[in-house]
């Protein structure tokens, strides 16, 4: 199974992620795109074996991914920042992947009901849900 997280900034979010993944699934094939060199070169660091930073290295990992992770920003453009282009916004929503977006409200994107958690619960989900992604997939 190929795992993209795609993460901008300063790459916290990512690092997290690839910690709690490669710890739990040590299998899966997981590809870290950075919108930026910073995020890119954090998410290394924690673990990632491949990564890379920038448009169109997301285009790229998009279209091998099973599984795509990363702030919901990623399906919108100009967001992070201003770090996501409409190219990789657009990547990201036509894949052929299972989404997982992590609702943070940050950066002008407020999603309605949804509760402000602190980023160790939004992991968790995550890997919760990764994780039934990856048992449906083995059954």
């Amino acid at each position: 199974m190929n795992v993209t997280i795609i993460d901008g900034q300063g790459g916290q979010l990512g690092v997290q992620l690839i910690k709690e993944i490669t710890a739990r699934f040590p299998d899966i094939n997981l590809t870290a795109i950075g919108t930026n060199a910073v995020a890119t070169a954090a998410m290394l660091k924690a673990g990632a074996k491949n990564a890379a930073s920038g448009e169109n290295p997301v285009v790229v990992a998009c279209r091998k991914a099973d599984v795509i992770i990363g702030p919901i920003g990623i399906v919108i453009a100009d967001s992070l920042l201003g770090e996501v282009t409409e190219k990789m916004a657009l990547a990201v929503s036509r894949a052929d992947a299972v989404r997982i977006l992590i609702p943070l409200n940050k950066c002008e994107n407020l999603v309605a009901g949804i509760q402000n958690l602190n980023s160790s619960a939004l992991i968790s989900d995550v890997i919760s849900k990764l994780g039934n992604i990856i048992l449906s997939r083995n059954t």
